[in-house]
């Protein structure tokens, strides 16, 4: 039962991390739409634009990725009596979920950048 317990509270923590992550990335390209349109006016392709921004987006996703793998690993020493069945560095859990927030953020940077791609140059211009 604990063991369930604490399975479904790691996913929902998961689910949490992704809804962060995607929203954090949408507004973050919102934001940006007047400079992608100035991108666009001055001839720049839509698909230079989207590398560009989940180029972006995936830098600032691998620091926090460190970061946060980086404090996990400090914090697996207190974990370590919690766990029953796995070491508290197992390696495949890591990957895994860095694997899976990874996987969120490229879609989370790549379907806003499509979208602010198709905005017309003159209409994001205008916005402010």
């Amino acid at each position: 039962m604990g063991a369930w317990f604490s399975g479904s509270i790691s996913l929902l923590a998961l689910l949490i991390a992704a809804t962060g992550i995607y929203g954090m990335l949408s507004y973050h390209v919102v934001e940006r739409t007047s400079e992608i349109g100035i991108r666009m006016a001055l001839g720049a392709q839509p698909a230079d634009v989207r590398t560009l921004v989940v180029g972006q987006a995936l830098r600032m996703g691998v620091i926090g990725l460190a970061l946060g793998l980086a404090g996990a690993l400090a914090a697996t020493r207190v974990l370590d009596s919690l766990l029953f069945g796995v070491t508290a560095g197992d390696p495949a859990t890591f990957a895994a979920v860095s694997a899976a927030l990874l996987t969120v953020l490229l879609f989370a940077a790549y379907l806003p950048a499509r979208r602010a791609t198709r905005v017309d140059p003159m209409v994001a211009l205008r916005t402010e």
